[in-house]
């Protein structure tokens, strides 16, 4: 991974997203780097030191005056042993102190005495975040090549709705691996298609499914994470695109079709999430249907397979389709393998309590020529990290990898 070997120095600020630095620091350990910690007494008041030491595998520091550390010039030491400083959450407070270059507590001393890569993940009320005040020092700190992270928008602990939220964990690392280097996907072209597609009736109704795209989108951000350029062609959901994620929208099989078979030309990976109709209409009403008589019948005609046509015009590809089913999942899975000639297949099943279409949980059976494997139901953006992993193993194996 990119960050294996590095060493990110983590500052933790007094706010209530101070719990989801403790899921960062267990993150970044998850793509091999070494964390150290450095708590403010703010920090101190919603988690304890001991959380952090517990996820981190290392001593946690929180007083400049530590009497044992200083011995040594404990602070210049962990100044220069870092790679990036990462700061998460950064409070208002925190943000204004490094702006006029105070060095009043162990985690702004750090800041001032590195020249290693400072990186703030911004977290606090709406209205503190865009106080001008705060603005501004946000905007002098960027100016000084200080890398700000976020906010994101969303509800808030306080109530709230608004712009101040700290970023997801999976996001900063992300972001903490572009700017530290290169990931193993680097320089390779993933494809990934996500979402349902609607095929049209009339103009007012069409035929579709419950897919929410949210299994494709978090395989996208788990793509990129790798450092892939990742090309995403979304059925209509109501999803944000993914950080450095290209989005190309697709309504129907055929716009699908249409978005996706120029961009495999030039896709090492194509990976299939998108659950395509597999009938249209063989003919679209120009009008709306009008209710009249007791029954209305349709005649409904074969779309075109995107993946099948992807796999057996691009040979070079390195293929992953999904199998989604309600009975006999890994016969159906490992059939399509074959009759689709596919590199992988992930299987899920779609009539299970809490995972499937629309949950934001899932679980996946991951069908090669070599045998099966279980991925245990978990989130889907971890579900998404474990995918991905398994791909790049996959691909990194296949003769396809050239």
């Amino acid at each position: 991974m990119s960050l294996a070997g590095r060493k990110v120095l983590l500052g933790v600020t007094g706010g209530i997203a101070a719990y989801k630095s403790a899921d960062l620091v267990r993150r970044i350990r998850e793509q091999g780097a070494e964390v150290r910690v450095v708590m403010t007494e703010g920090a101190q008041a919603f988690v304890t030191p001991l959380t952090f030491q517990a996820v981190s595998g290392n001593d946690v520091r929180t007083d400049l005056f530590d009497r044992g550390a200083e011995a040594a010039m404990g602070h210049i030491e962990l100044a220069r042993w870092a790679d990036v400083i990462c700061v998460a959450p950064a409070s208002a407070d925190f943000i204004a102190r490094l702006r006029a270059g105070m060095a009043n507590d162990l985690l702004t001393t750090l800041c001032l005495a590195t020249d290693a890569k400072l990186v703030i993940a911004p977290a606090m009320n709406r209205l503190m975040w865009s106080n001008p005040a705060t603005q501004e020092n946000c905007v002098t700190l960027e100016q000084r090549g200080v890398v700000m992270l976020g906010p994101a928008s969303g509800s808030q602990a306080c109530g709230e709705t608004g712009e101040g939220r700290m970023m997801q964990p999976l996001e900063i690392v992300d972001d903490l691996s572009r700017l530290l280097g290169e990931g193993p996907l680097a320089g390779k072209q993933v494809l990934i298609t996500a979402g349902p597609t609607l095929e049209p009736i009339d103009p007012v109704r069409y035929i579709s499914n419950n897919s929410s795209g949210k299994m494709g989108y978090a395989v996208a951000a788990a793509a990129a994470r790798l450092g892939a350029v990742v090309t995403l062609v979304s059925g209509p959901v109501t999803l944000d695109a993914p950080p450095h994620v290209q989005r190309v929208w697709a309504n129907s099989a055929e716009e699908m079709l249409n978005a996706v078979m120029p961009r495999a030309a030039e896709a090492d990976i194509f990976i299939a999430t998108a659950a395509v109709a597999d009938y249209r209409p063989a003919q679209q009403a120009d009008n709306k249907i009008k209710k009249q008589n007791e029954s209305l019948n349709i005649a409904l005609e074969r779309t075109e397979d995107i993946l099948a046509t992807v796999a057996g015009t691009y040979k070079d590809v390195f293929t992953v389709g999904f199998a989604a089913e309600t009975d006999k999942l890994l016969e159906y899975a490992r059939g399509k393998l074959e009759r689709k000639q596919l590199d992988m297949v992930a299987a899920n099943w779609v009539n299970q309590p809490g995972t499937g279409f629309d949950a934001d949980q899932n679980a996946l059976t991951l069908v090669t020529t070599d045998g099966e494997e279980e991925l245990p139901v978990q989130s889907k953006a971890q579900l998404a990290t474990e995918l991905m992993d398994k791909v790049l193993a996959a691909y990194q194996r296949s003769a396809k990898n050239s």
